[in-house]
């Protein structure tokens, strides 16, 4: 889930108030243009999620996992409604023309 930021629930401000001993602050997808590419992504995520009633979190795993080298995904979650979203993954399947937006998107903004 890149530390979160797949989740769809990442905006500038919020990095921004980080604590500053907050892992993420040392991390490059939390700055800059990355940053600005990975909350993109999300929102083309959550956006290809909503089509089938899942979230950007779920929509996450099921990229991940639709890959045929890829036989498991190692996620996590602090609270009950994660796992939901973790558990709500394993049967959701996207389309090709879903896995090919999703594509683009990685080759338009690397």
């Amino acid at each position: 889930m890149g530390s979160g930021l797949l989740t769809g629930t990442w905006t500038p401000e919020r990095v921004e108030n980080l604590p500053p001993d907050d892992m993420r602050r040392r991390k490059p997808d939390f700055h800059g243009s990355r940053l600005a590419r990975n909350i993109a992504l999300a929102d083309l995520l959550r956006e290809i999620g909503q089509a089938h009633g899942r979230t950007a979190g779920e929509t996450a795993i099921a990229w991940t996992l639709r890959h045929p080298a890829v036989t498991a995904a190692i996620v996590g979650g602090r609270r009950p409604a994660q796992i939901d979203e973790i558990i709500g993954a394993a049967d959701f399947r996207l389309n090709p023309e879903e896995i090919e937006q999703l594509e683009a998107f990685l080759s338009a903004n690397p």
